[in-house]
């Protein structure tokens, strides 16, 4: 029974040069691993480090207080914000 029995396999195409193709190859040999599993491995690592960059928001020690003191004292709503409040409960709230 194979462990990938229920996963539907898809392909991507890539166009590249043949020195492109020498570095990724003798970089999949040095590895031990075919050209397919070397270039899979190597983009979803670079993916997973992308998205994790894009995805984490790291602040200050001051902008981390700030914000840890905003949430515990939250300033009082300005009159401009009470008045969007109330409009929007007027218009979906009913």
């Amino acid at each position: 029974m194979s462990i990938n029995q229920n996963v539907e396999e898809s392909r991507i195409d890539l166009k590249l040069n043949q020195e492109q193709k020498k570095t990724l190859e003798k970089a999949a040999a040095l590895m031990g691993m075919s050209l397919s599993s070397y270039v899979l491995s190597q983009s979803l690592a670079a993916a997973n480090k992308d998205i994790a960059t894009h995805e984490t928001l790291v602040l200050s020690d001051r902008d981390r207080d700030l914000f840890l003191s905003l949430l515990e004292n939250p300033p009082e709503p300005s009159e401009r914000l009470k008045s969007a409040m109330q409009k929007y409960q007027d218009k979906y709230e009913k």
